[in-house]
This record gives C-alpha cells, structure tokens and sequence, in this order.
C-alpha cells in the first residue's frame, strides 16, 4: 500500500484528491490547518518545522508520494499570508521531504500550481530575485507595497515562482528517481473560490474567468489528473506543467506554449 502525502487535504482539491486516493489504495496522511491527520500552519517558517518534525516521526523515513494542495486565494489579508503559503509552504515540504521519497516505491510528487502561474513571466515578476533567494521577509515586503494590487500580485507572482521551483528541480530530482510535475488548474469549484466570488475586489473577474468549455472544474477533475500524474502509466513524465483548466491557457496565449 502507497504511502502519500496530501497538504490541504481538509477541503477542496487536497479533499477530493484525498477520497481519490484512498479508494485506489493508498494510505493518506493529510496535513490541514484543522481536520487532519496533521495540523499546522504551512504561513509561517515555524509552523512548516513543525509539520515538517511531525512527518518525519509519522512516516517513519519513507514516503512514496506527495500531492501538495494547500493555497490561498487573492481575496486573503493580510496578503504576505498568501505568498508565504503558496510559494515557501510548498517549496520547503518539497527540499524537506525529499529524503524520505528517495526511499519511497516509484516515487512522485504534483504540486497544484494555477493558470495564474502564466499570467506573467518569469523574468518581469519583480519578485522573482526574492523568491528565487528564499527571503521570505523581502517578498513579504513587495506584496505589501503592492497596495490595492497586493493579493493579485501575491497570487500570481508565487504561483509563477512556484512552477519555476518545479521546474528548476528537475535534473536533481530525477537523478534522485522521484519524478515531479505540477498542474496548473483553471477556476474550480472549491471553497477558496466561493470565498473569491464573495469579495467585491474579485468577483466580477472570477465570473468573468470562463474556460471554453463553458463551466469551471470540479475538484474531482484536478484530483484525477493528480492520480495519473502519479501512477505508473506517467512514468516517464517529469518537469511538466499540466494545464487543467478547460482551454483557458490556450485560448489566452494560443502561440506561446
């Protein structure tokens, strides 16, 4: 029985992904703020020591998979709490874990990343420098001087550096035989959305965010992708982004792939 990690894993992606899981036989170790297996807080540098302590005496040296979910939508204040958790709550459990996957069985990890990854690059991302240095106080600080802009830019600008971080990993992790991808989900059907669509700042924009096919996801649907990405059948897919998102990207940026 696969052992597997899921942050976020109280609600949302990380619930449905859970559910997924546990039906094709794995064995789920949950981490949420609350409802978990393991409660912490991935804001804040010491929160993440302390779940990353608690996963290594949970799991015992060994993990054979991981699914990172836990994010925080735009609408979040303050909004340094957004970059903190999107970016460096997921980047510190991938370097922190990694020991444990290497003697994992066929390991993999999927880090749910979003279409907000593309919405700029990443050389004009002006906190990139600070991200890519891990000073979690300097990106703190360009998100609270982004003013009315602030949890757009949040948003964005970690999840833009966050499918960097996955992407940058790739030769070290897969000479570690762990494979790693990310998607990139559209507007899905999740209590962070609701929370988006109640917030005057963003509703009109969520509402506007139609995909092609002309709905948003359901959870479910990003779970199942999470599923392949870890199963023998993606064996030989490594350093990719997997856009789950009904078209949007395409229908955006039809030329640039």
């Amino acid at each position: 029985m696969p052992t597997t990690l899921i942050t976020g894993s109280a609600s949302g992606i990380g619930a449905a992904t859970r559910q997924l899981l546990q039906s094709a036989g794995h064995e789920v170790v949950g981490v949420d703020l609350r409802n978990a297996d393991i409660n912490g807080d991935l804001s804040s540098p010491e929160g993440r020591q302390q779940v990353l302590e608690a996963l290594h005496e949970r799991l015992g040296g060994r993990l054979d998979s991981m699914v990172l979910c836990a994010g925080l939508g735009p609408q979040v204040k303050p909004e340094s709490l957004i970059s903190s958790v999107n970016y460096f709550g997921a980047v510190e459990l991938l370097d922190g874990l990694l020991p444990l996957l290497r003697g994992g069985q066929s390991p993999a990890v999927v880090v749910i990343s979003s279409t907000a990854s593309v919405a700029i690059d990443w050389e004009t991302n002006p906190l990139a420098a600070a991200f890519e240095d891990g000073d979690e106080v300097k990106v703190s600080e360009g998100v609270m001087a982004a003013g009315d802009q602030a949890g757009y830019l949040a948003y964005s600008a970690s999840k833009n550096a966050l499918t960097v971080a996955v992407r940058r990993r790739v030769r070290a992790w897969g000479q570690a035989g762990v494979r790693l991808n990310s998607i990139a989900p559209g507007a899905t059907q999740t209590p962070l959305l609701q929370a988006g669509m109640q917030d005057e700042r963003f509703s009109q924009a969520i509402h506007d965010y139609v995909s092609p096919l002309g709905r948003n996801a359901e959870p479910s649907e990003i779970a199942a992708a999470a599923a392949f990405l870890l199963s023998p059948q993606a064996s030989f897919i490594h350093g990719a982004q997997l856009f789950v998102d009904g078209g949007i990207d395409a229908q955006t940026r039809p030329t640039r792939f």
